[in-house]
């Protein structure tokens, strides 16, 4: 109920959290839940699965959205790792432990097939990342002023330095991960670029975060796999 589980014969050592913003994904949905329960529990962690909802049909804020995951998901347990996953990658490999770096946040998909089990450029951070709570504030959060460009990830990537961490990546070996649907087709016609930022990151880091965020939240509910939290 709810996404939570706890292995029933040991005693877990870690406690996660995964946070997924969402908006009208069902089949991405359907497809990572149905993936991401049997892989966590092999791993025998105690973690619960969070969706965060936006209403409405303005652009979408993904960062927003995993800050609010994060300040409602800390209300319900005291989580070691915070793990924020897109909604359409699922991990191919069981030895990716879905567990924090003591030290440095963590970037987890660092081989995806859809850019040829690369990492596009250095500092990308996009598709399924770990911090602990500790890191998370330590950065501010995300931005919340992103809305509908997706330039978020090299955003945290500089929060990160300028937070004084740095960036530590699971091996290729094992954070390879499937994006669902991707056509091979029109990547190759449109290859995969970084999208230049508008933000000024280095002044606006302090000032915009986890320490200005505003939402309502309009429900929270527990699904039998996840719990939903709608937000405008």
């Amino acid at each position: 109920s709810g996404g939570h589980y706890r292995p029933p014969h040991c005693f877990a050592r870690y406690k996660s959290a995964i946070l997924v913003a969402y908006r009208n994904q069902e089949k991405y949905l359907r497809h990572l839940l149905y993936y991401i329960h049997p892989f966590l529990q092999r791993q025998q962690l105690s973690y619960a699965i969070y969706l965060i909802q936006q209403v409405g049909s303005g652009s979408f804020n993904r960062a927003k959205l995993l800050n609010v995951g994060v300040r409602e998901a800390m209300k319900d347990e005291e989580w070691d790792c915070l793990v924020l996953h897109d909604v359409d990658v699922v991990p191919e490999n069981d030895y990716n432990l879905y567990i924090c770096d003591e030290y440095y946040p963590k970037h987890m998909a660092s081989a995806m097939d859809k850019f040829q089990y690369t990492l596009p450029y250095k500092s990308f951070f996009g598709g399924v990342s770990a911090l602990t709570p500790e890191h998370y504030m330590k950065m501010n959060g995300f931005p919340n002023t992103y809305w509908g460009d997706g330039g978020e990830n090299d955003d945290i990537a500089t929060r990160i330095h300028l937070a004084g961490m740095k960036i530590v990546r699971t091996s290729p070996r094992l954070g390879r991960y499937r994006v669902m649907d991707y056509n091979e087709e029109t990547e190759i016609q449109e290859p995969w670029r970084r999208l230049p930022s508008r933000h000024n990151t280095r002044k606006t880091w302090k000032a915009d975060g986890m320490n200005t965020l505003q939402f309502r939240l309009l429900s929270r509910t527990k699904h039998p796999l996840y719990t939903k939290i709608t937000v405008d």
